[in-house]
């Protein structure tokens, strides 16, 4: 049922979207109430981002996460320092960093037809606090409408869509999605992601079991 959502009705079948419902369904099942009630919430903003542009895109599907989870650390949910959590195990838990912020937009996006050339996932070194503040490493998400244009910013730290040029207290340090890495967020290669990357290989794979299209 790949692009069918069923909300105890009647399925219906879109062309265009890239996940599968019986798959999410029994992932939220898996994850407990709280995953359920997320992907309930969750459905309906997919099939509505579906007719949506781009933009109208980045935002629902932005606000969708930062405005239902709540930010906590890795060692305090998973009692790990660094775990990158599926969709589904982020929304049962309603907590999540910076990075399963990031990869739940990621895996939504493409989801509801965003090409994945124009979605990066972006390490960065945040500067909190301003001007002499703590740098803190960090993940957010960047939209390129074109390869050379400049890059929108979703993030959890600031709900607003900001280009990367209104987003000084990011430093880039290697970007990547399911067909590349790169150094900052430019051209050049730094090899093959599922091979250097394996927190990134492994969400790859629990996001496919969850019905996820990467």
């Amino acid at each position: 049922m790949r692009g069918v959502l069923v909300f105890g009705l009647q399925g219906v079948a879109w062309a265009s979207a890239a996940w599968d419902a019986d798959r999410m369904a029994s992932a939220a099942q898996a994850h407990g109430p709280k995953a359920v009630a997320g992907w309930q919430a969750l459905g309906p903003v997919l099939m509505a981002a579906i007719d949506q542009d781009d933009i109208a895109r980045l935002q629902s599907i932005n606000d969708f996460y930062n405005r239902r989870v709540v930010f906590r650390d890795d060692i305090e949910v998973w009692g790990q320092m660094d775990y990158w959590a599926s969709p589904f195990e982020m929304l049962g838990k309603g907590v999540g960093d910076c990075e399963d912020f990031a990869l739940a937009k990621y895996f939504s996006l493409r989801a509801v037809g965003v090409a994945a050339s124009k979605l990066r996932l972006v390490y960065v070194r945040a500067l909190l606090g301003g001007p002499g503040g703590l740098l803190q490493a960090h993940m957010v998400l960047a939209y390129y409408a074109l390869p050379e244009s400049e890059p929108l910013i979703l993030d959890n730290l600031i709900s607003e869509l900001r280009p990367a040029s209104r987003r000084l207290d990011l430093a880039p340090v290697f970007s990547f999605n399911a067909e590349g890495l790169w150094q900052g967020t430019g051209a050049q290669s730094a090899g093959d992601p599922l091979a250097r990357l394996s927190r990134w290989r492994d969400a790859l794979v629990r996001a496919r079991a969850e019905g996820f299209q990467p």
